[in-house]
């Protein structure tokens, strides 16, 4: 694949506030879009809908292997949810010769709930009634991430509040069982009956639920269960990062709290955990806002 990746010098055009600026190849401006915003929220230039739009433009007028390489590299190296989505429900509707799409769709979807996630996005660009006539190249995608999960990704990720469930998901793509093991996993969604994952949401709201219990009881009920959860190493780091304003409230002993600092401030985790700066920046702002509510009072 080869673009023009470098910016046209000699012609000048305006941006969103009509001020002179630089004019950007459509690569560069698909890139740049992706890098400097978080998808669909409005911003102090562009309104989201305006920034869909001018997405879709712009994934029509570049080379389609550039627009897949792109939502793979912002899902896989940048950790961006949505945008990825966006990008391949775009290239579905104006590339379909080979299994560009498919391939690319196998790998950005990383997460049980993308598979919704995707079918919505798609639902959303193409209109409410648009999934019957779903692209086949992203049937092919979805029904190949359908057999990479097990019984307790899906059921951890299987929200029946949504427009589009994972049984909605399953008729729609129709994937073949990789084995018998997975095929009973399929008939569980189809019947809901997948078995309710162990998760630290789980373990909370059983805290949560002491119907006898005082509001104190419950209380040091749910402190017990964080000082589990961070003990036993079983709470992830951004679950983590972002209870730390529960914690704080719950009032966990100082131990406790050394172990989530020590977590929290490791290279070494921070690099695994995926989380994007703004997330530490809001954890940090939490924890002096929240300590400043609890020496004062």
């Amino acid at each position: 694949m080869s673009y023009n990746s470098k910016l046209c010098y000699n012609d000048l055009t305006t941006n969103h506030q009509n001020a002179v600026s630089w004019r950007m190849t459509p690569e560069w401006e698909l890139y740049t879009t992706v890098v400097t915003t978080m998808g669909t929220e409005n911003k102090f230039y562009e309104s989201g809908d305006n920034r869909v739009r001018r997405i879709a433009d712009l994934v029509r007028k570049v080379d389609p292997e550039f627009v897949a390489c792109l939502a793979v590299y912002a899902r896989e190296e940048m950790h961006l949810r949505s945008v990825p989505l966006l990008f391949l429900v775009e290239l579905a509707q104006c590339h379909r010769d080979d299994s560009l799409v498919s391939r690319a769709v196998s790998r950005v979807v990383q997460r049980a709930d993308e598979i919704t996630e995707l079918l919505m996005c798609y639902q959303w660009r193409m209109g409410r009634n648009k999934l019957n006539k779903l692209s086949s190249q992203i049937r092919k995608g979805l029904a190949e991430s359908f057999n990479r999960f097990d019984e307790y990704q899906f059921a951890k990720y299987n929200r029946t509040d949504r427009k589009v469930t994972l049984r909605d998901a399953l008729s729609l793509v129709h994937p073949r069982p990789k084995d018998e093991k997975q095929a009973e996993i399929f008939r569980k969604i189809v019947k809901g009956t997948l078995e309710t994952p162990y998760t630290w949401e789980t373990e909370l709201s059983a805290a949560g639920k002491l119907a006898t219990a005082s509001k104190k009881s419950k209380s040091e009920a749910k402190r017990e269960v964080w000082r589990q959860l961070v003990r036993s190493g079983r709470l992830g780091y951004m679950a983590m990062l972002r209870n730390l304003r529960n914690m704080i409230y719950c009032r966990l002993d100082e131990e406790t709290v050394q172990m989530v600092c020590d977590r929290l401030a490791a290279p070494n985790e921070v690099r695994k955990s995926k989380q994007l700066p703004f997330r530490f920046l809001s954890a940090f702002f939490v924890v002096i806002w929240k300590f400043d509510e609890i020496l004062y009072f």
